[in-house]
C-alpha cells in the first residue's frame, strides 16, 4: 500500500462514521486527498457529518449508493464492525481497490514504537495496564486503538520517545496490510465473534495478522498456556517471550510455583490463598537466571486470570525497556478498569460488581472463578448461537443463583435448571433497557443474602438491548446505587 501522504488528490472512501471514521476522514482531508464519507445511519443519527462537511468532505448519509466505489477508487477504509460482505467493500474487492481500517494507516503515520495488544479475553485491562506501568518506568506511552482515541490521531501526536500501546480487536486486524507492531501480544484464543468471522479459521488467522509482518528485531509476547497461541511460537520472526500462570518457562514471566490446573467436578480453589504462596517471575532470557519480581498476593488485582493479564503486561514492559524494579508499586496499586469486575457498593452487606465487559463464557467463568463468596448472577444478552453449557460446571460449583435477561434469558435459564439452582428469576423485556435493568438488579437483590455478592457478567454481548457493554454496566452501577 501506498504511505498515507502519497495518496494527494486521490479518491478515498472512508465507510463508517463513528470517531475513527470521522478521524481518518480528516486526515486523508488534510493530507490532500478527495475524501467521501458514507454511513447507513441517517443524517440525525450521524452529528459527526456537519463537522466533516464544514472541512469540505463529502458525506452521504442513509444509504449506500452504488456507485460509491469506482474504477479511480485509490482506497478504501472501512470501520472495523462493517462486515465484508458489505456492498460497497465487495464492489472494492471486486475492482482491486485495497480495504483497509485505520490501524493500517496509523501505522505508517507513526513515528513512536507500537506494543499491539489482542486476545478474546483481557485486552483493555492488560492495554490499560501496560500504559500505568510504562507512565511509572518513564517510557512515554499513548494508549489508544478499541479503547481512548482513535490510532489515527495518536499517530500523529507521537514522537520517536513515545510508545503507542493499542488495544486491537480481530476487526481492526482483519484489515491490515503491512501492519507491524514492535511488541504483539496474543493473550488467548476462545471461540468469539463467529457471527463476523464466519468460522475460527478466520478468527484465528485475523488475530495472528499481528505477527506477520513482524521482524527480527520485533518482540511476540504470547500465552503458553493456550495451544493455539503457544503454536505461534514456531512462526515467530522475531524474539519470542511468552508467559505462563502454569509452567516454569526458560524464558518470559511466569508463576511460581505454577497454579495446578482446574479440575471440572472438583471444588475450586480459594484466590486469596492461591497467591499468598505464588510469587510473579520473570526470566530474561535461557542464559540468565530466574528474578522474582513480587509475590502475587502483591497484585492489585485478584484471580487467575488477572495474574495472566499482569504477567502480559510485564512481559511487554520488561521487552520495551522498563526496570523491573519501576513496575512493582503501580502492579501493587492497579484496581483495574471500568466494567470488568469493577466494585460498585454494598446494600443490605451484599457487594455488586460491575463485569458488563465479560461477553463471552469464558470471560464470565474467569470472573466466577476469581471470587470467593456466594453469587447472584445477572446474565444474558445478544444470541449469537450458543447453548451455554460449557457455564454449567461454574453454575453448579459457584452460583447461588441467576437473573436471566436478554435474548439468551431462556438458554440461560436452562443451563441453571441443568446445574440444580433453585433461585432463576427471568425478566421478561421492559419498555426500557434501563428499566429491565433495574428491575433484574432488584431481583438480584432479593435472591442474596449478607456475604453474598451480586455478579453483573452477562457472557453475552451487550447489542441486543444496550448500544454497549459500558451503557450495559452505567446501567447497572445506578440501578444498584438507587437500591
Amino acid at each position: 500500500m501506498k504511505h498515507p501522504s502519497q495518496f494527494k488528490n486521490e479518491k478515498i472512501i472512508v465507510l463508517g462514521l463513528a470517531r475513527s471514521g470521522v478521524s481518518v476522514a480528516k486526515l486523508f482531508h488534510q493530507l490532500g486527498a478527495i475524501v467521501t464519507v458514507n454511513d447507513r445511519k441517517s443524517r440525525e443519527q450521524s452529528p459527526e457529518a456537519a463537522e466533516l462537511e464544514a472541512l469540505g468532505i463529502n458525506v452521504i448519509c442513509g444509504y449506500h449508493p452504488e456507485d460509491l466505489v469506482q474504477a479511480d477508487t485509490a482506497l478504501l477504509v472501512k470501520n472495523p464492525g462493517i462486515p465484508y460482505h458489505a456492498a460497497p467493500i465487495v464492489r472494492a474487492q471486486q475492482l482491486g481497490t485495497e480495504v483497509v481500517t485505520e490501524v493500517e494507516i496509523a501505522y505508517w503515520l507513526s513515528k513512536a514504537p507500537i506494543i499491539g495488544i489482542t486476545g478474546s479475553n483481557g485486552k483493555t485491562t492488560t492495554t490499560t495496564l501496560i500504559g500505568e506501568l510504562l507512565t511509572a518506568a518513564g517510557l512515554n506511552p499513548v494508549v489508544g486503538g478499541n479503547i481512548g482515541l482513535p490510532l489515527c490521531e495518536i499517530a500523529l501526536e507521537v514522537t520517536e520517545q513515545d510508545w503507542i500501546v493499542a488495544e486491537l480487536s480481530s476487526f481492526q486486524l482483519k484489515g491490515t496490510i503491512a501492519f507491524a507492531p514492535q511488541i504483539a501480544l496474543i493473550l488467548n484464543l476462545a471461540e468469539t465473534h463467529l457471527d463476523y468471522h464466519g468460522d475460527m479459521q478466520d478468527y484465528i488467522g485475523s488475530k495472528a495478522k499481528i505477527l506477520e509482518n513482524q521482524s527480527e528485531g520485533d518482540v511476540a509476547i504470547l500465552n503458553w498456556d493456550d495451544p493455539v497461541t503457544r503454536a505461534f511460537i514456531n512462526d515467530c520472526k522475531g524474539i519470542s517471550f511468552p508467559f505462563s500462570i502454569y509452567d516454569t518457562l526458560e524464558q518470559g514471566v511466569y508463576i511460581d510455583p505454577p497454579f495446578a490446573p482446574i479440575v471440572e467436578g472438583e471444588p475450586l480453589p480459594n484466590a486469596a490463598e492461591e497467591a499468598a504462596v505464588r510469587s510473579i517471575v520473570y526470566r530474561k532470557s535461557q542464559n540468565e537466571p530466574a528474578q522474582t519480581l513480587m509475590p502475587l498476593q502483591r497484585l492489585g488485582i485478584p484471580g487467575r486470570h488477572n495474574a495472566a493479564n499482569a504477567i502480559a503486561a510485564i512481559a511487554a514492559c520488561l521487552m520495551a525497556g522498563a526496570k523491573p524494579e519501576a513496575l512493582v508499586a503501580p502492579l501493587e496499586q492497579f484496581r483495574g478498569v471500568e466494567h470488568r469486575l469493577e466494585y460498585v457498593g454494598e446494600h443490605r452487606g451484599i457487594t455488586f460488581y460491575n463485569d458488563s465487559k465479560a461477553t463471552n463464557s469464558i470471560a464470565t467463568m474467569m470472573t466466577i472463578r476469581s471470587l470467593s463468596a456466594p453469587i447472584v448472577l445477572v446474565a444474558g444478552g445478544l444470541d449469537r448461537g450458543s447453548n451455554y453449557m460449557e457455564l454449567l460446571p461454574i453454575f453448579r460449583d459457584r452460583v447461588k443463583g441467576l437473573v436471566a435477561i436478554g435474548e439468551t434469558r431462556f438458554k440461560l435459564e436452562q443451563v441453571a435448571k441443568a446445574a440444580g439452582l433453585e433461585r432463576i428469576e427471568i425478566v421478561e423485556p421492559k419498555a426500557s433497557a434501563e428499566q429491565t435493568l433495574d428491575a433484574a438488579v432488584k431481583l438480584a437483590d432479593q435472591l442474596a443474602e449478607a456475604g453474598d455478592i451480586v455478579l453483573l457478567s452477562p457472557a453475552c454481548a451487550s447489542w441486543d438491548m444496550f448500544s454497549s457493554y459500558e451503557q450495559r454496566g452505567s446501567m447497572f452501577k445506578q440501578s444498584v446505587h438507587t437500591l
